[in-house]
């Protein structure tokens, strides 16, 4: 996928949002942990980076799952499957 950088910027700001939010909402992270686990997450990427942006291929709920819970958390939280409404709200 070829991304602008305006599109590769805004979908980086709505990732980190998404998982700094799963992470204090579900991790019990600290608002300031939440988002510095966010940046570790989704680091930005040079625009000639292989495979630059992969990381957005799953939604941050799945990404901040499994730091949470680990490799089987959909078979172990099956009510974790699916991001719930709340996070679904944050757009």
């Amino acid at each position: 996928m070829t991304w602008s950088e305006a599109e590769y910027l805004d979908c980086l700001r709505s990732e980190r949002r998404s998982y700094a939010w799963v992470m204090w909402r579900h991790g019990g992270l600290t608002p300031e942990e939440a988002r510095e686990a966010a940046l570790d997450r989704y680091p930005y990427e040079p625009h000639d980076a292989p495979y630059r942006g992969l990381v957005c291929h799953d939604e941050a709920w799945h990404w901040a799952m499994l730091a949470i819970h680990g490799d089987q958390y959909m078979l172990e939280h099956p009510e974790l499957a699916h991001p719930s409404p709340e996070y679904e709200a944050l757009g």
